[in-house]
């Protein structure tokens, strides 16, 4: 920003001028005469108020610094330290007093004659400056108030007061005469009278300042401040205050500048324009007024500053921006503004520092956009106007502007970003989560989000960090150098006239120039490269590269070749050959220029490698530059070879290294290539290669490819094989295996070397790197290479076999591992036999048989592991067993022992299972070892060595696997059917006591259930079945009666089929509170069996347990027993008893009985007893039995009376609901119907004993009990 001037740039702010604060030692007051205590006090006294005045001017000078970037909107002033006595400027040229005043103009005013913007300026930074550094909008003064010296004996008060008195109108006179040159310009005066404390308590304060300020004529607020010597802290509190209070003045002492250039620009504009001439050499050498688009651009950039005073950003923008469009527009006439004069450079200028000013309002408002989009049309609109003006493209004036433009946004953009300034990020925002994805598909439409999903960013529009915009400054100060040096060549032609530009053009250094554009731009890349600084940015590079061009350009060869090496680093390992190719050719010719001719000659070798500055036209340029340096220089060093690291960068030559086979055994040849290629457009016949080693990667010498050629003028044939022989990689071996062969490469040619190779120890063979001799004059040169593992994935093409030479014909490998073969033992001939008899039973340890058989000619040692593989079934848990190792997954290292060629070994696994029936997946891993010593291997012991004691011993051994899947199923299936049935003793009674105690079974909820168990067995082998037991887990809710099982024998051979039945009775009490939750079975079955196998013999022993069934007994509310004998004599009598229980929880039962007549039963007996009757209210919980005494007198099968028993509570409750209310009417004969309809009570379920039997307890949709009531006809059997 150093191009404008800075009064253009720095942001404005209110100014204050103080005064008062430069005295650096005080009279003591008074003249009475010194004294020991006086002096002491008034030393004291002077010590404080300089102490005072210090903090003051170090508080008030630190309020607010002068910049360009100050977006804070604090109330601070621009303090400036002046003296009492400060004049201030002229308002205009001609005394007040003078007849002309009224017509006289500002000394800068473009109509005055003496003003340097005489006759058509616009604006002048003098006039900022003015207004920044001559004239405040407040002045604050600070004086000392007199204090008189502490009463003496003998002193009269009145002296005092007089002399007081004295002061202080003294001190209103000076203030006076200030306040008169403050008030002539509008500007606010404070004063600020410094006391000691002790004045402060005074009583005579108050009316002493009373007196001051009348008659000093201050104003009554914020006028005037007392100040007594206080705390650093306390001094910021109270310039704080000043400040607020002194604001609104300075900001009403702007507003009336602004008011009165608002007039004048009003009253301008009603003014008639001054006619120009129609062409601007008719008025050459006339001075002409300003016209009234320039009066329009002067009182909109004051309108402007005004308000940047008072800081109003928006006003200031709007007065900023009309002020630059009225300046585009007499840009836009030459007429207005003739190119190439004093008042178009001003204009210019000054469009410049309004467009600086504009662009950094709008990043005060964080509108970055709008911020680069004005800065953007600028340089646009000025770059047509250039062209316009005979200062385009072609000329460095117009190149020498734009880089001024782009450094200035730069050092903005810089100096905002140290402060608050936050440059917007390019990249996309991270994928929201799965929340706010459904948070905002609740605020937009799906076509709303589809709409934003194609929106994108311009780069153009995008705000980039400052370095950038320094790289952009230094890409335009350097096209403005090849403007200048095409000039200075036309200049030296006699073409180019001497301008004062040219001449001033000279006298830039422009390499210095763009050495600081770049490293300024290099440092901000680096900084705010989101990468670590390990690993820079290309485009951080980049902008280093360019660094060291112009290093090298300036003549700093050094420099550059420092730039040179940390760029290549980046570039060789990512690759970028076309940026290599100039950075090698330029470091080359620093090396040269440094004579450095080792440095030359590594550069030759990679640029060789990279093809650098070759074509096909020329392939020979690049070996014939570096055979010009080994024929004319001498090595530093001649006892040791030059090496030239190529490991980073590209190989001199394109290698490729292809094993025919992945693998193969100890003693087995494995055929190789070595491809070495050159490109196309280098050629490498000249250079002189003397050898070629190869290196496998074991610890072996390599093997030597010494250069023979025959016929050295003979052309190069594109491909060529050469045989290297037998190898055969022994340890023992000292002496390197030396062969002959052609070692010249023409441009696109192949050397192919051919064999094959062998070991006599397992081990992975590669080659690990070539070293390539070459030897010309003193020079002794060596260049390692590394064969490249290409990657089917990322390589262009696939490796090649080689299959003849005339015609060229390869063969593509199409395999990953081609660069290495991996030598390993010959696999054991192991012969694994898995016999067993499917499938495996739940409960059992199913045998397996494992048969290992060793048909090789070695003794083996073999061992053996088992992996149960985990299984998805629920609730199965297995194991594995073999021998004494037992495990629920792994069986590891099982011996089987030295086994014999020709003999085998028989292993039993066991597989036992519980839970579910499935699938179970058994790994086996059968391992041998050979038993006879591997080769010794007699060679020095290193640490690195692969024969050394920390590395694994190379072991003949041989790994076979089988996999075994056993399905799994249970050997019996069992079916439950459950009966429940009511008990007919007689229930205990409600005042029973005993049913009270605790542990006590509740008999009176008790109900009978009868379990009828079918046993299936499904083994598909059969089973021998031992015995069948219950065993019993009674609890206080079921207990088992009795069981069938404990009297039937159920052993012996049962097959696929068969079944066993039994029946167990139990005692079921339904939980109180939880009625309807199922209750667990009291014991469970225990089968114990064996497999049965074809041959007839027996498994191990084996036991199944299956559990009783859970019961749900069904409830009963008010039920009727009827108990019948099944047989009677004739004309014997016989009971009939019918028992009525409300078992309903809470709810009593008023129940009716009768006999009800019946045709056959009438004939068949003589009944005796009642035959409509009603029976006692039942509580809850209570029986009643009714009995009949029937004599036969018919035989045989003979249906008895049948018993209806109703439940009158219902009825009555019908009969209550339908009452005859008075006045009911029609209502009344409705509910009468419903009480007929109702009347007799609901029917009772009548069970016979006999027969009693219902199912679990069963529930409809909405959860309640379904009663399945079956009615039935009792019949007694009557004998003779």
């Amino acid at each position: 920003m150093n191009s404008y001037p800075p009064e253009l740039l720095v942001q404005l702010a209110p100014v204050m001028f103080v005064a008062g604060l430069d005295v650096q030692a005080q009279q003591p007051p008074g003249n009475a005469p010194p004294t020991p205590s006086t002096e002491q006090s008034t030393a004291a006294k002077q010590d404080a108020f300089y102490v005072l005045s210090a903090r003051l001017k170090d508080a008030l000078s630190v309020q607010r610094k002068i910049g360009v970037w100050q977006p804070e909107k604090s109330k601070t002033f621009q303090v400036i330290f002046v003296s009492k006595d400060v004049s201030f400027p002229p308002r205009k040229l001609l005394r007040p007093d003078d007849p002309q005043h009224s017509a006289a103009h500002s000394p800068l005013s473009p109509l005055t004659p003496t003003s340097p913007l005489y006759p058509d300026g616009i604006i002048a930074p003098i006039w900022i400056r003015k207004h920044t550094t001559l004239l405040p909008s407040v002045f604050v003064m600070f004086m000392r108030i007199y204090e008189s010296p502490p009463v003496q004996a003998g002193q009269d008060d009145r002296e005092r007061e007089a002399e007081e008195r004295r002061r202080d109108t003294e001190l209103s006179a000076e203030i006076a005469h200030r306040k008169k040159s403050t008030n002539e310009r509008g500007i606010k005066l404070t004063v600020v009278l410094m006391a000691s404390r002790r004045m402060l308590d005074d009583p005579t304060l108050d009316g002493r300042l009373t007196y001051i300020r009348r008659q000093s004529g201050l104003d009554p607020r914020a006028a005037l401040f007392v100040l007594s010597p206080v705390s650093q802290a306390e001094i910021g509190d109270f310039v704080r205050s000043l400040q607020d209070a002194l604001w609104e003045p300075a900001l009403e002492y702007y507003t009336n500048h602004s008011k009165r250039v608002r007039r004048k620009r009003n009253r301008h504009s009603q003014v008639t324009s001054f006619q120009l001439p129609l062409s601007p050499m008719a008025s050459a050498g006339i001075a002409r007024p300003l016209r009234p688009e320039g009066w329009t651009v002067r009182y909109e950039y004051k309108m402007a500053c005004f308000a940047e005073f008072r800081m109003e950003d928006q006003v200031a923008l709007k007065h900023y921006q009309d002020a630059y469009s009225t300046l585009i527009i007499m840009f836009g006439s030459t007429a207005i503004l003739p190119p190439r004069t004093k008042r178009w450079a001003e204009a210019k200028v000054l469009a410049d520092c309004i467009n600086v000013k504009i662009v950094k309002l709008y990043l005060y408002n964080n509108e970055h956009s709008l911020a680069l989009s004005h800065q953007n049309s600028h340089m646009r609109k000025f770059a047509d106007f250039s062209r316009g003006w005979g200062i385009g493209e072609e000329t460095f004036e117009f190149w020498s502007w734009l880089a001024r433009q782009h450094r200035v946004f730069a050092e903005l953009l810089e100096q905002g970003t140290r402060s608050t300034l936050k440059i917007p990020s390019p990249y996309p925002t991270p994928a929201p989560s799965a929340a706010l994805l459904a948070a905002q598909s609740l605020e937009a439409s799906q076509m709303g989000l589809e709409a934003m999903r194609v929106l994108g960013l311009n780069p153009n529009q995008a705000l980039q960090h400052p370095g950038f915009y320094y790289y952009m400054a230094a890409r335009c100060t350097e096209r403005r150098r090849e403007r200048f040096l095409t000039a200075l060549e036309s200049e030296s032609e006699g073409h180019q006239a001497n301008s004062p530009g040219f001449v001033n053009e000279k006298k830039v250094d422009h390499l210095a120039i763009v050495l600081e554009l770049y490293t300024r731009a290099y440092e901000l890349f680096r900084k705010w490269n989101p990468q670590n600084t390990q690993n820079p940015g290309r485009l951080t590079l980049w902008i280093a590269y360019r660094i060291a061009q112009t290093y090298y350009e300036s003549g700093k060869f050094d420099m550059a070749v420092r730039f040179f090496e940390r760029i290549a680093k980046t570039y060789r390992r990512e690759s970028w050959g076309s940026l290599l190719h100039p950075l090698l050719s330029q470091w080359y010719a620093c090396a040269q220029q440094l004579g450095d001719v080792e440095l030359s000659v590594r550069l030759l070798v990679e640029m060789l490698a990279y093809g650098a500055n070759a074509s096909e036209d020329d392939p020979d340029a690049l070996q014939d530059d570096l055979l010009a340096v080994l024929k004319s220089t001498v090595p530093s060093v001649t006892e040791e070879p030059l090496v030239v690291d190529l490991s980073e960068s590209k190989s001199i030559l394109d290698t490729s290294v292809v094993f025919w086979d992945p693998e193969v055994d100890v003693g087995s040849p494995a055929p190789f290539q070595l491809i070495l290629s050159s490109q196309p457009n280098v050629s490498l016949s000249s250079i002189p290669f003397t050898s070629l080693a190869i290196h496998f990667n074991a610890d072996v010498p390599p093997v030597v490819v010494r250069h023979s050629q025959e016929d050295p003028d003979a052309e190069i044939p594109s491909v060529q094989r050469f045989d290297l022989g037998q190898i055969q990689l022994a340890p023992s071996s000292s002496d390197a295996h030396e062969v002959e062969a052609a070692l010249r490469w023409g441009p696109g040619t192949t050397i192919v070397f051919t064999r094959s190779v062998s070991s006599g120890t397992p081990t992975q063979i590669s080659i690990s790197k070539l070293v390539f001799t070459i030897k010309e004059s003193s020079w002794w040169i060596e260049v390692p290479i590394v064969p490249r593992t290409a990657q089917l994935e990322h390589a262009l093409t696939a490796p090649r076999w080689l299959c003849s030479v005339d015609p060229p014909r390869f063969v593509p490998i199409r395999r990953e591992d081609h660069t290495a073969v991996k030598v390993r033992w010959r696999s054991h001939r192991i012969q694994v036999a898995i016999s067993h008899d499917g499938p495996a039973y739940i409960g059992e340890e199913f045998p397996i048989e494992i048969n290992i058989t060793n048909e090789d000619e070695r003794e083996l040692d073999v061992v053996l592991d088992v992996l149960l593989q985990p299984t998805e079934i629920d609730e199965a848990v297995n194991y594995v067993a073999m021998d004494d190792q037992r495990s629920t997954s792994l069986l590891k290292a099982i011996a089987c022992g030295v086994v014999a060629p020709g003999a085998s070994v028989l292993k039993k696994l066991y597989l036992a299972n519980d839970g579910a029936p499935g699938e179970r997946v058994i790994d086996i891993s059968v391992q041998s070892q050979s038993t006879a010593q591997p080769p010794t291997q007699q060679q020095p012991v290193s640490p690195t060595s692969p024969t050394s004691p920390t590395a694994p011993p190379l072991l003949d051994k041989t790994e076979t696997l089988r996999t075994l899947t056993i399905a799994t199923v249970d050997p019996i299936e069992v079916e439950h059917a459950v009966v429940f049935r009511r008990p007919t003793r007689p229930q205990p009674g409600l005042a029973d006591l005993e049913t009270f105690e605790s542990g006590k079974r509740d008999e009176a909820a008790a109900v009978e259930a009868v379990v009828t168990s079918t046993m299936r067995v499904v083994a598909p082998s059969g089973l021998v079945i031992e015995n069948v037991t219950l065993h019993r887990q009674d609890n206080k809710l079921a207990s088992v009666v009795d069981c069938s099982v404990a009297e039937d024998d159920f052993s012996g051979e049962w097959l696929v089929g068969d079944e066993l039945c039994n029946r167990c009775r139990i005692s079921v009490v339904p939980e109180e509170d939880h009625p309807a939750e199922p209750i667990a079975g009291p014991g469970e079955y225990a089968i114990t069996w064996r497999r049965l196998f074809p041959d007839g013999s027996h498994g191990s022993r084996s036991t199944t347990r299956l559990s009783l069934p859970p019961l749900s007994p069904p409830s009963d509310g008010l039920i009727a027993l009827l108990d019948a004998p099944t047989t009677a004599r004739l004309h014997a009598p016989i009971p009939l008893r019918l028992t009525i229980r409300n078992l309903h929880p809470t709810r009593t039962a008023t129940a009716t009985v009768q006999l009800e007549p019946d045709a056959a039963a009438a004939d068949a007996f003589v009944v005796a007893g009642l035959r409509h009757g009603r029976v006692p209210i039942l509580l809850p919980g209570q029986e009643e039995a009714v009995t009949w005494n029937l004599i036969p007198v018919e035989c045989g099968l003979v249906k008895i009376p049948r018993v209806k028993v109703l439940d009158r509570r219902n009825a009555v409750q019908v009969a209550g609901a339908g009452a005859v209310q008075p006045g009911g009417g029609g209502n009344a004969q409705g509910s009468q119907g419903a009480v007929e309809s109702q009347g007799e009570g609901e029917e009772v379920e009548v069970v016979d004993v006999r027969w009693d039997g219902r199912p679990e307890r069963v529930e409809d949709e909405d959860g309640n009990e379904v009663r399945l009531v079956k009615g039935r006809d009792g019949y007694v059997l009557v004998l003779p």
